[in-house]
Parts: structure tokens; sequence; C-alpha cells
């Protein structure tokens, strides 16, 4: 029998920033879930500290709020990108997939999956309607993505 894959989600975004809490509302929902071989992760923004997180998984989704993606959500996949330059505070999953090859001679594959959110310009929390109703279904393909890796790799439906 094949071991579980090492998958790492990380959700991150401003959930005082309305929908731009999409990534961490994700992960507060796997969290309940009882997957083998998941470990989920949240925060405002991806660092360089994130890059050991990472080397130690087979899979890394990084989960975020789309502005202006497909809908109800995407997913794609991450190809490592170095950096010119960066700032510790904030880093692309490009540059962070990267990073994790390239330190840790890690072998993960990442994905972004960009649920599409609507309301980022006012202060507040709490997820627009339709945001709510995108972040139902990216959460459904999460779940099923979860069980069945290949999943991430197949162009989506969305509907």
């Amino acid at each position: 029998m094949e071991q579980p894959k090492r998958i790492l989600l990380i959700g991150y975004g401003n959930p005082g920033r309305l929908d731009d809490g999409l990534g961490p509302a994700i992960a507060v929902a796997a969290e309940q879930w009882q997957v083998d071989g998941l470990t989920v992760d949240s925060d405002y923004q991806l660092t360089v500290e994130d890059a050991d997180d990472v080397a130690k998984h087979d899979i890394v989704i990084f989960a975020d709020a789309s502005v202006n993606g497909r809908e109800p959500y995407g997913v794609e996949v991450v190809q490592p990108k170095q950096a010119l330059s960066f700032s510790s505070h904030s880093v692309e999953p490009s540059v962070l997939l990267h990073m994790a090859h390239a330190l840790f001679h890690a072998q993960t594959r990442g994905y972004i999956l960009g649920i599409r959110g609507y309301e980022f310009n006012e202060f507040g929390e709490g997820l627009s309607a339709r945001a709510t109703e995108n972040l139902e279904k990216a959460t459904a393909f999460l779940r099923l993505a979860l069980d069945n890796p290949s999943l991430l790799d197949v162009p989506q439906q969305m509907n």
C-alpha cells in the first residue's frame, strides 16, 4: 500500500480585510478533517521561514483569495522561481518553493488554490455572500483533492 502523501496547506490572507480572509477560512475548515499526512497552517502572508515547512512535504497548497481569478476558484501549478530580491516580510509561492528546493533539496510540488473574492477595500471581519459560496465550492474540491492529489493536476471545471 502506498504511503499517504505529506501535504501542507497554507491558507494566507488578512481576515480583517473581508474577502482577503478566504485563505485562512479554508485552513480553518481543513483543520477539522482527519486526513493522514495533512498539515494545516494559516497566516497573514508567506515568509521565508515557511520554506522549511514546505520542504518537509511532498505537496504544498497555497490557498489565497483571488481578486480577479476564476470563479468560484482556480488551481494552478506553481513553478519554482528564483527571486532577484525579496522581502523577509512577504514571499511569493514560486519563490518559496524555489527556496525549499534549493536550500533543503526538497522535491515538493506546489499548487495555488485561488478562491475568488469580491470585497477587499474595507476593514471588517467576515466574507461577502458570493465569496462564501466560492469558499464552499473550493472547500468541497479541496476535500476531494486531499484524498486524490492527482486532481490538482487536472484543469478544473468551474461552475
